[in-house]
């Protein structure tokens, strides 16, 4: 059987193992539209996805916390309105990576910016709820929990709840958020190029990856006996 140098193993949702930039970004166009701001290429949009949206509203629109607030709440709606898995694609080999880390007895957990209730629908709609032994993201308000480095910290107590060794982790992000929140933790984290950042957002990771190949012979090694 594959051993793994890691004892346990948090994932990111958006631009890790799920690819929903379609829905995102047309919901992010009519938002921006609706509270009068200039419109927004795609090109630029798609550098938006995965920062928490309370945060990426105050950001790149300058909006207040309050306004930000009301933007989040119209643009959740939208969400709502056309299905949280709508447009929602896996990344080829991710979910054949995380089936075998589960097959290894590794335990996993989402840690992810998303909605918590997202990222459920997420992976009951692509049938990978029972391969995590603790799902974590972000509270409906986007305020109570939301920064990255606090879903962290909330996915290993999960994991030590239930018994997991949490001892050696490792996160699996695309985002500069990803690598300041693990880095936060002592959780050192391996980059996904494939997901939604700028080249230079993997500088601090631990790894940083092209292909779900490379991933997982970082996670997954060879038996002794092989």
């Amino acid at each position: 059987m594959p051993r793994s140098p890691w004892t346990s193993i948090l994932w990111d949702m958006d631009g890790t193992i799920v690819d929903a930039s379609d829905g995102i970004l047309r919901r992010l166009q009519i938002a921006t539209k609706h509270f009068g701001h200039p419109e927004v290429t795609r090109s630029e949009l798609v550098h938006w996805i995965g920062p928490p949206m309370f945060e990426t509203f105050q950001k790149q629109l300058g909006m207040t916390p309050a306004q930000s607030a009301e933007a989040v709440t119209f643009y959740r709606e939208l969400g709502k309105a056309d299905g949280y898995t709508t447009g929602a694609k896996l990344f080829p080999g991710v979910a054949d990576i995380i089936q075998r880390l589960h097959a290894a007895g590794i335990p996993q957990a989402i840690a992810s910016s998303k909605p918590e209730v997202q990222v459920d629908a997420l992976l009951d709609h692509f049938d990978l709820t029972p391969y995590f032994t603790a799902v974590v993201g972000a509270t409906p308000d986007e305020r109570t929990l939301s920064r990255k480095a606090d879903i962290v910290a909330e996915a290993l107590r999960r994991l030590q709840t239930v018994g997991a060794d949490t001892s050696r982790p490792v996160l699996i992000g695309d985002r500069h958020h990803d690598v300041e929140g693990g880095a936060e933790n002592g959780v050192p984290v391996i980059f996904v190029r494939w997901g939604f950042s700028w080249p230079h957002e993997a500088d601090a990771a631990h790894a940083a990856v092209d292909t779900p190949a490379e991933l997982e012979s970082l996670l997954l090694l060879p038996d002794d006996d092989d």
